[in-house]
């Protein structure tokens, strides 16, 4: 089963993973398949008359993650979501009527509803780049090395299993295929103290 992996320590938010995407899928405007979420936050500490900042922010690339439990699957109506056999869970636009039920459930919003066909759309992991050995679009794009993917059990075996990091949803709701090195001032899910800085770009 295919997951990814994303070392937030190497991540400077430059995009190109989300741009790579966007150019290899030609999606339209207002559908990103990946996208790159500031996340920020912080205060003042006062010490006598210093005032010194307490900053922190941190970047984390986000896609579908190929849940063990999609919830996109359950809730289509017309088994137009699916999960392959090597565990990417892929939308067959044939069947999807557009009602977005799966863009309503999915934590990650990851199916994405694209107004041009009135299908739902979403990452397959580059299916047709996998089968001829390259590796998907983000992942080759990233300057920083930050973006893996593979067997998610050697990934796990590599890296550990967190995917529970602030502003991403609790991974007991869907088990995503997803492992992730923390950056250093990282907070975990549902302990954030921070916000999202970026949001009108996600």
């Amino acid at each position: 089963m295919l997951g990814f992996y994303f070392d937030q320590t190497l991540c400077n938010g430059c995009k190109a993973c989300q741009i790579a995407c966007k150019d290899k899928h030609d999606t339209p405007d207002g559908v990103v398949w990946r996208r790159v979420v500031e996340y920020a936050g912080g205060t003042w500490q006062v010490s006598g008359d210093t005032v010194t900042p307490n900053v922190f922010a941190y970047y984390t690339s986000v896609s579908c993650n190929h849940c063990e439990n999609p919830i996109c699957v359950s809730v289509c109506p017309t088994t137009a979501m699916t999960v392959r056999d090597d565990g990417t869970v892929f939308v067959d636009e044939s069947k999807c009527v557009g009602c977005r039920y799966c863009e309503w459930a999915c934590p990650y919003s990851a199916p994405q509803f694209n107004a041009a066909t009135g299908h739902m759309s979403k990452c397959d992991l580059c299916a047709d780049y996998r089968q001829q050995g390259q590796d998907p679009a983000c992942v080759a794009a990233c300057p920083a090395r930050a973006l893996h993917w593979g067997p998610i059990d050697e990934l796990r075996a590599e890296h550990g299993s967190e995917a529970a990091i602030e502003p991403l949803p609790d991974p007991s709701i869907t088990q995503p295929r997803l492992v992730i090195t923390p950056h250093p001032d990282a907070q975990p899910t549902g302990q954030g103290t921070g916000h999202i800085a970026n949001r009108k770009e996600i």
